[in-house]
């Protein structure tokens, strides 16, 4: 594996993480059901660039080439991760937990009191991962309506409901971030 290292996103890069998320996304056809949304719903380069200038999104780079990405936007006292890709090539190399770590610090830094997000609850790389790194289940959307309207949304753009989960980490000031 050649080295690699993580850094703030810059604007520029904006152009060359859509491809990322689109490739992560081709190991959606390996998971019963989901097939079908394979390498399908990556963000714009314009969304990503909108992210990156709220100042809290992180790549990983590999010889001058990007391989990874973390993109989150703030909602009050909460960093919620829009979008977080490794590259096929790059995967099973500790970049993810790396860059989950490195948001999470960052955001604890920063006085965010949460890290929030919706994902799969049941394919290994999406619930379990988050899971392993310290993130609940939401089971009352009542009392997190943003997350309830990110699940709605993605709904209406054809994720199916019931596989679907929102998920936060506290940030607490005694606890290791």
């Amino acid at each position: 594996m050649t080295e690699w290292h993580i850094r703030l996103a810059w604007a520029e890069d904006a152009d060359y993480l859509p491809a990322i998320e689109t490739a992560a996304g081709e190991l959606f056809k390996t998971v019963d059901g989901l097939a079908g949304i394979a390498g399908t719903q990556a963000l714009s380069a314009p969304e990503q660039r909108r992210l990156i200038r709220k100042g809290h999104c992180l790549v990983a780079e590999s010889a001058g080439t990007l391989v990874g990405f973390i993109s989150t936007e703030p909602f009050h006292r909460e960093l919620d991760i829009r979008e977080f890709s490794v590259h096929p090539d790059y995967q099973r190399n500790g970049i993810g937990a790396i860059l989950l770590r490195a948001a999470t610090i960052d955001a604890h830094n920063s006085g965010f009191r949460a890290i929030t997000l919706t994902t799969f609850a049941d394919v290994p790389w999406n619930g379990p991962f988050y899971i392993r790194h310290g993130f609940k289940t939401v089971t009352d959307l009542s009392a997190h309506p943003r997350l309830a309207a990110n699940i709605d949304q993605e709904v209406e753009d054809g994720l199916p409901r019931e596989r679907r989960v929102a998920m936060i980490k506290f940030l607490g000031l005694d606890e290791n971030a």
